[in-house]
């Protein structure tokens, strides 16, 4: 389907900053300084010299004197320079190693670095040692570097398009680099097209001068049609990344070469709205709503990360109506809740809260007046998923009884009881914790006929959702003393900032803990699930794989190799895959691999064929009836 380069096209590629990820120079200081008590200093100055350089600022000839009259290298040293760089490779030049054998005879490697840790970098990945062009190390008697070949024309201003000029390429030239010099091979007529490479570092003076920005070769080759190893250039993915989410998460997108954006709060309707136009991966916590509106602006959106437990910010039944996957981290943040949720029964049981507060205000009252132990009380679980059973667990080791009530027919750990209703669980236990999910049926589960029939002096935890409990009910049942102590994580409303004012009529009231939704919000937790969510969406997006979607039929892929994967997310009606298999048949397309599930909503098949295949397949596959979306992967 994708053609090769024309052999009349020419690719004149940099080496520092673009082949490798690092200044070939800076490293070899950081090799030839070591044990110098200055050598921070002069790897700095080094490093100023070369940005100076590479953007035009001071001639080359006098930057690369400079640094090599500061680096005081040695050629034994070359050695580890080159075992270095091969750890050093752009990572988009890794990926593409095909393209660059295939394409040996046109790609030529001009750089001011030099020949003697260039060749051994790039012929590793195919590029032919005789296409390189590059300065040389001058060495004295005991093998000190002392200067370079001042007869190389690379050694000097204008020496890459002195080179070009005499190689005399008969074609289109490509020239894809990160510095000015590299820009000077276009300035000066010898270039049809000048790539800025900012992969690994961004030039403003360069990319200025550019007629394309190359975040990575993989765009230079989707730029210019050409054979490449990602069906889509990630640095066009655009990555959304709301509510402050773990820095390990922005990395983890970062480092696969996502177009990332952050903010820090979360965004009502309408400037999601505005914000989702381009993005294609959104990720978010508890408090952004995805509704349907915002879902029919989200054009190029393939999937949602929830950064926490619940879904139930987000209308999935429209997601999946869509064909956008959404996952979430069901289990990330489990212990965090629980040992909060430990904490806040001793506390409360224990009437800690008024006792510290009377403290605060010079108030000794040593008393053990409604103060009691949490060993022998009957704790009550309205919810047994995994926060449920691991407070379950944890509570026994305590001394605790424990008795849950889940819709769902749930095995008890340990000596837990089930109960045949919530109000026979809201009866018998002394103290209640709720952890049901965030679903509109569960809207004030607990009211005031739920407080009625709980124990006088009950102790009440809601560390689930906000809208399950009636706050006006859980008011009254504080003031008449009914509940004795209240633990509130999550409310009805909550700020969408730490800058906006929290208003709840459970401010104030005396034995309540009031915590500003921190279930989940320990260090543990949100690493955990700073790498567990991308980690699902990374897989959907790279392998197609739904395996933990909360919405879609769950598929766990095997790697793709040597062939391309189609994608079909498609409406759960007879016939689909009878209807692709006739376009394969059709145009005599060999299946490596086919695999099909479905849920109530949709069906999505999942087809690794052969690379050689007509475009009009693709075509087809999309014009199929009832088709949702369609994604070519390899």
């Amino acid at each position: 389907m994708l053609t090769k380069a024309p052999e009349q096209t020419y690719y004149i590629i940099d080496f520092d900053s673009t082949f490798t990820k690092v200044e070939a120079l800076d490293v070899l200081g950081e090799i030839s300084l070591v044990g110098r008590p200055d050598r921070d200093d002069v790897l700095n100055q080094i490093k100023v010299i070369t940005d100076r350089g590479m953007s035009g600022e001071i001639s080359f000839t006098e930057s690369l004197d400079l640094r090599l009259n500061l680096l005081k290298a040695h050629r034994d040293q070359l050695p580890a320079l080159i075992e270095t760089l091969m750890g050093k490779i752009s990572d988009s030049f890794q990926r593409n190693k095909q393209f660059l054998t295939e394409n040996a005879e046109q790609i030529y490697v001009v750089s001011n670095g030099f020949r003697e840790f260039i060749v051994p970098i790039v012929t590793s990945l195919g590029v032919r040692a005789e296409n390189v062009f590059a300065n040389t190390f001058v060495f004295d008697e005991t093998g000190s570097i002392i200067g370079f070949d001042r007869g190389n024309p690379l050694s000097a201003n204008g020496g890459k398009s002195q080179v070009i000029r005499n190689l005399n390429l008969d074609g289109e030239v490509y020239v894809i680099g990160d510095g000015y010099t590299d820009y000077e091979i276009k300035a000066s007529g010898l270039a049809n097209r000048f790539y800025a490479f900012t992969e690994n570092v961004m030039r403003p003076r360069v990319v200025e001068k550019a007629d394309h920005v190359a975040p990575s070769l993989d765009e230079f080759l989707y730029h210019n049609n050409l054979s490449r190893s990602q069906s889509y250039p990630k640095s066009r993915i655009k990555v959304l990344l709301l509510e402050n989410v773990h820095p390990a998460a922005i990395q983890l997108f970062e480092q696969e070469g996502f177009n990332v954006e952050i903010r820090k709060g979360a965004l009502d309707e309408d400037e999601l709205i505005e914000a989702i136009r381009d993005v294609s991966i959104l990720g978010i916590r508890s408090k952004t709503m995805v509704t349907r509106r915002v879902l029919e602006q989200a054009n190029k959106l393939m999937a949602i990360g929830a950064f926490c437990i619940g879904t139930n910010q987000i209308d999935l039944e429209a997601c999946t109506e869509k064909g956008i996957a959404a996952f979430n981290a069901p289990y990330s943040n489990t212990r965090s809740v629980v040992e909060l949720a430990i904490g806040e029964i001793i506390m409360l049981i224990r009437n800690i809260v008024p006792k510290s507060n009377s403290m605060h205000k010079g108030v000794w009252d040593k008393s053990a007046k409604n103060s009691f132990e949490v060993r022998g009380k009957k704790l009550g679980l309205v919810g047994y998923g995994n926060i449920g059973t691991q407070l379950s667990v944890v509570a026994e080791a305590l001394g605790m009884e424990v008795y849950f009530y889940d819709i769902v027919d749930k095995l008890a750990l340990g000596n837990a009881r089930k109960c045949k209703s919530l109000d026979e669980l809201l009866a018998v236990s002394d103290i209640i914790s709720l952890h049901t999910d965030g679903r509109k049926d569960n809207r004030n589960l607990i009211s005031y006929r739920e407080f009625a029939l709980m124990k006088n002096g009950a102790i009440f935890l809601n560390l689930s959702r906000g809208h399950i409990v009636d706050i006006p009910a859980l008011v009254d049942a504080l003031e008449r003393s009914k509940v004795a102590g209240a633990g509130i994580d999550v409310f009805p409303q909550e700020p969408k900032t730490n800058n906006e004012e929290f208003i709840n009529a459970l401010r104030g009231m005396p034995n309540v803990i009031l915590t500003p939704h921190i279930g989940g919000s320990t260090e543990e937790a949100q690493e955990n699930i700073g790498n567990f969510v991308p980690g699902k969406l990374l897989e959907y997006i790279n392998n197609g794989s739904t395996y933990g979607s909360v919405n879609f039929p769950e598929l766990q892929l095997p790697l793709l190799k040597g062939a391309h994967r189609l994608l079909h997310i498609h409406a759960n009606v007879p016939g689909i895959l009878a209807q692709m298999n006739s376009i394969f048949a059709k145009y005599h397309i060999n299946i490596h691999g086919q695999y099909l599930k479905t849920n109530e909503q949709i069906g999505y098949v999942i087809t690794d064929v052969d690379k050689e295949y007509a475009e009009a397949v693709v075509e087809e596959l999309k014009g199929i009836d009832h088709t949702i979306k369609f994604r070519l992967l390899y």
